[in-house]
């Protein structure tokens, strides 16, 4: 006899209606997705979309985080990624999908990835040919997924090269023209966007259209510094001038921040003896100078040895002046004439000469050890601020005095630029005042780590650092930005968020592309 319980009967009913509601759930999420794959196969373009192998489009530089996409592109044509942006433009509303441009994954927090939507390997155009062009206005003109170290090697063959750089070279020009592109030569040249004569662009409604400060000019200054969310840097021309064949290269010493900020305040006015002007802090370092050995020569090498630098908080000036070998006599002069006016530790400078490619390549010999340790592919929270020269001081106060004490995670670069050399046309955001200071801390996390070089330290030591400048009023505005909500957003932009909302209206109207940057919202139509 079977006896059935009320208490049975209703449990049967209930999952019943579950694995009735659940299995309706995913049809209607079958419907949605799995055919926007098959559209999108059905794309006549040169190169090939992958639905497979699609985990590494997650990953980035950062290593925080991960947005698997349904499908990456690699493109052979600049048609083949406007083909491709103008079928999700078409689409519109009915569907979530987005699409990410991805250079060679050196974001920081996943500002290159498109969860479930289509990421584009830019570096798949790397086989465009570069042009070099010479004459009175020498330019290159290059694929938005060409390396900075490529464009190098290129031009110095003929004897030429890019006039603004990054510190890092194996990036690409369409990632860093979309940010802003900054190193040492800042001061004089300004960032690369202010190096830029014409950009190839393919807008979130797939148009490919040629701009420069001539020619569809506001198209051309949204993209420059736009954080990728106009439009794709398919192709730039980019200024060069004549390649010098060798650098000198110098460090120094300072224990008081007063000195060493004023100091390179003078390096970056006037007509600077340098052409490369930054430095760094260095925070309980043992057997400073002794490191430095190993590439460069102590000037004193005696008081060198006995200089002691653990226990203290010490700010190091970077300078870097550009030759050829004829004129080694008179830059040697020159050199010496400009250090005497600086007021660092005497016994702390170091000199050393290296070729104009080594010099540019430095941070590629660090990548390289670090890669051999298995200390590359690490979380990097980092926090890049600029800050306000009359600001710097109270800055460095609170946190080399206060939040920075014991140690650093990584290195802690500081260095003035010039407002004067960046264009207020372009899209990024700087502060008022026309000297401002990058404050870059580059912080390496130790993974499965609970201490002070752990992710968790290092980004609470972040959030000390950004809310100490929010109720400081300091002005700051951070360099690679990354915000939660659209409100914070708004107040980075200030002023500017108007502009930057209608630009975003005009070229990517339906909000597709750049979703990592998390500014805007596609708006989904739900039926």
């Amino acid at each position: 006899m079977l006896v059935s319980f009320p208490g049975q009967n209703n449990m049967l009913v209930l999952r019943s209606f579950m694995i009735l509601f659940f299995s309706c759930i995913t049809i209607k999420i079958n419907l949605c997705f799995p055919s926007i794959p098959s559209s999108l196969k059905t794309l006549s373009i040169d190169g090939h979309f992958d639905f497979e192998q699609v985990e590494h489009a997650a990953k980035d530089f950062g290593n925080r985080y991960s947005y698997i996409p349904l499908a990456v592109l690699y493109p052979k044509s600049v048609s083949d990624i406007a083909t491709t942006v103008n079928h999700v433009w078409q689409i519109g509303g009915g569907s979530e999908l987005k699409v990410a441009a991805r250079g060679h994954g050196h974001s920081l927090q996943g500002q290159a990835q498109a969860h479930r939507g289509v990421v584009i390997n830019m570096e798949s155009l790397q086989g465009l040919k570069m042009q070099v062009h010479t004459g009175n206005f020498p330019y290159v003109d290059v694929s938005g997924g060409e390396l900075w170290i490529n464009i190098l090697r290129e031009s110095l063959k003929h004897g030429l090269a890019p006039k603004s750089w990054t510190d890092y070279l194996h990036l690409t020009v369409g990632g860093t023209l979309s940010n802003a592109g900054i190193s040492g030569q800042a001061f004089r040249h300004g960032p690369q966007i202010s190096n830029v004569y014409q950009l190839e662009v393919v807008t979130g409604k797939g148009e490919v259209v040629n701009c420069s400060e001539k020619q569809n000019s506001d198209l051309f200054y949204s993209v420059l510094g736009g954080l990728g969310q106009f439009g794709i840097i398919t192709r730039a021309r980019i200024s060069l001038e004549p390649a010098p064949e060798m650098v000198k290269w110098i460090r120094m010493v300072y224990t008081d921040f007063a000195t060493f900020t004023r100091d390179q305040e003078k390096l970056i006015s006037g007509q600077s003896t340098f052409d490369y002007v930054e430095g760094f802090v260095i925070i309980n370092r043992t057997g400073l100078l002794n490191n430095w050995r190993s590439s460069f020569n102590p000037q004193d090498p005696l008081q060198a040895s006995q200089f002691k630098s653990d226990g203290r908080t010490l700010f190091c000036l970077e300078l870097a002046k550009y030759f050829n070998h004829e004129d080694m006599v008179l830059v040697n002069q020159e050199i010496k004439t400009s250090l005497s006016q600086l007021n660092h530790i005497p016994s702390t400078l170091f000199i050393s000469e290296v070729p104009y490619m080594e010099f540019l390549d430095r941070v590629h010999i660090s990548e390289i050890k670090l890669r051999s340790i298995g200390l590359w592919e690490v979380p990097h929270p980092w926090l890049n601020l600029f800050i306000p020269k009359s600001k710097i001081h109270s800055f460095a106060q609170e946190v080399f005095g206060n939040i920075l004490t014991d140690t650093s995670s990584g290195p802690i670069l500081i260095y003035p630029v010039n407002k004067l050399k960046w264009d207020n046309r372009t899209s990024v955001v700087i502060p008022e005042e026309d000297v401002f200071y990058l404050v870059a801390f580059l912080s390496s996390a130790v993974p499965s780590s609970t201490g002070n070089d752990g992710l968790e330290q290092i980004l609470i030591r972040n959030k000390r650092i950004l809310d100490f400048c929010e109720i400081a009023g300091l002005g700051v505005k951070q360099y690679l930005p990354h915000f939660s909500t659209q409100g914070e957003w708004k107040s980075h932009f200030g002023p500017h968020w108007e502009a930057f909302t209608r630009r975003k209206s005009t070229y990517d109207p339906s909000a597709i592309l750049a979703p990592g940057q998390r500014i805007f919202q596609k708006p989904i139509a739900y039926s």
